[in-house]
């Protein structure tokens, strides 16, 4: 069957009454809560996993979609109205967004986001139909010592693109292979670092590490700021659509920030605000009033809102193809199918096409849904943002704690879900990033048992790991991914050395 034919049966199931109203649910849930101040994707994604706990595989990971590409339109507003990006990723969308909201163009700046973030989401999602086949073809001859390789891969990107210190980053990593050793062995079936505690035999459970981390560790951090920056709402100050002078400067970003975000967010090392940043950069170059940007130039919330989106379905390649984690959202999205004992990569797409597809499809149906709701929904969206800060992380708080109770009544749980909270504050306070963590936890028993399997078919031969040219060339480029930001780093100190050495002189 073509590709074609398999997302017109995605489009089946996804278009069924029962995935249609978790689609709408998920899209309404994941905008009101990512709309919320200081709250990005990862934390609404987070904060909302245990509410698709109790239903079947298909309609959760709809609602999933939902949430995902919600809590990426929640975040424009968040960004545009308040001046609150929440993530890196939505830094370039408040600071020409927020400028328009503040000159009295609130209206136009959403509504360009939304509808660069439709057409983006549309078009990069039609892109993932299209090149996760091929990949998966590619993926299917992958051996033990490939997938090894993968992962190693996996581990150091992820750890060199979070946080500003690659050592951090890889010490978080670490925390999670350790978190990822506590229960049985799977090959032996001896217990490891379970302490004698029954409730560790199963190991740690990661929808629980990942509300805790994302969910109570990020809301405790932020809620220890306090209100040590005066926040503004601005209001939406007549009419929401766009002029034709708006449409005209519009559409191009739209479409250059589509095709620069989502090739980014496809590759393993990326990461949504490269795009945002180069879309930015070159909707300036290319723009007809450049004396505008940094003043509320219209381009620059449409290319870097569009290359923004794009970017959130390109880190669906690796995640449905390769079972990869590119981002802090997609690793919680992975424990979203591992929930259900599902591990996304090429066998998936083999196993369970229809959910596979179904999931693609929904994409579909929920960026279509966002948009006819988000413009007419904005005067809600503006209430929520005024909502008290007590009231508002005392809720999270509160919810989290309910939403894993319901997943795992367990009163040990309670308490490692208390613990993991704690612990990611504490990593936040100190600089170190927490998606390394989860990362760990959810890819370290697959490089395990990868690792052992390749050493078992050598007979304990090391080098089995580097003669095929598959994995040489991952295990070269992780070694890349690892010492080229180092080497940059060192550069530019020197370069900072050289100039207040000049200075001085």
């Amino acid at each position: 069957m073509s590709t074609f034919d398999f997302l017109m049966q995605g489009l089946a199931v996804a278009a069924q009454p029962i995935n249609l109203l978790y689609a709408l649910i998920g899209v309404i849930l994941g905008t009101a809560v990512g709309v919320l101040p200081g709250i990005g994707p990862a934390l609404t994604v987070a904060l909302l996993l245990p509410v698709t706990f109790q239903l079947d595989p298909a309609g959760s990971l709809i609602m999933f979609a939902g949430i995902y590409y919600g809590g990426m339109y929640g975040g424009s507003t968040a960004s545009i109205l308040l001046n609150t990006p929440g993530e890196s990723a939505s830094i370039i969308t408040a600071l020409e967004g927020n400028k328009m909201a503040r000159a009295g163009r609130g209206g136009p700046a959403l509504a360009t986001a939304a509808i660069g973030s439709f057409v983006a989401g549309l078009i990069a999602t039609i892109g993932l139909a299209f090149v996760a086949p091929y990949i998966v073809k590619l993926a299917l001859v992958f051996g033990p010592r490939e997938y090894f390789a993968l992962m190693v891969l996996a581990f150091v990107t992820v750890s060199s693109a979070f946080g500003d210190s690659t050592l951090r980053g890889l010490t978080s990593l670490f925390i999670g292979l350790a978190l990822a050793m506590i229960g049985i062995d799977q090959l032996s079936g001896q217990t490891r670092l379970s302490f004698g505690a029954p409730d560790l035999l199963d190991g740690v459970e990661v929808t629980t590490l990942a509300v805790a981390m994302f969910a109570i560790g990020e809301t405790l951090f932020i809620a220890a700021q306090g209100n040590r920056i005066a926040e503004q709402v601005e209001m939406v100050r007549g009419s929401v659509w766009m002029t034709a002078s708006d449409w005209a400067r519009s559409w191009k970003p739209w479409l250059r920030g589509t095709f620069i975000g989502f090739p980014i967010g496809a590759m393993p090392a990326g990461g949504a605000e490269i795009g945002t940043f180069l879309s930015y950069a070159a909707e300036k170059r290319l723009s007809k009033h450049p004396e505008e940007f940094g003043q509320g130039a219209i381009e620059g919330v449409a290319g870097p809102e569009a290359a923004n989106n794009a970017s959130a379905a390109g880190t669906l390649v690796p995640l449905l193809t390769l079972g990869l984690p590119t981002s802090a959202t997609a690793a919680i999205m992975l424990a979203g199918f591992q929930q259900y004992g599902l591990q996304p990569g090429p066998l998936l797409f083999l196993t369970n096409p229809q959910l596979v597809w179904g999931l693609i499809a929904s994409l579909l149906i929920a960026n279509l849904m966002l948009l006819i709701l988000n413009l007419p929904l904005v005067g809600l969206w503006v209430r929520l943002l005024s909502i008290p800060k007590p009231w508002l992380y005392a809720g999270i708080l509160l919810f989290a704690t309910l939403g894993t109770i319901g997943a795992n009544p367990s009163v040990f749980e309670l308490g490692m879900l208390l613990a993991f909270g704690v612990m990611g504050y504490a990593m936040r306070v100190l600089g170190y990033p927490i998606a390394p963590v989860v990362v760990g936890l959810i890819l370290g028993p697959l490089a395990e048992q990868q690792l052992r399997r390749a050493l078992a078919i050598s007979q304990g031969d090391v080098t089995v790991l580097f003669t095929s040219p598959i994995a040489a060339m991952l295990l070269l480029l992780a070694a890349a991914a690892l010492i080229v930001p180092l080497i940059m780093r060192i550069r530019g100190r020197g370069a900072v050395l050289a100039q207040l050495a000049a200075n001085e002189d």
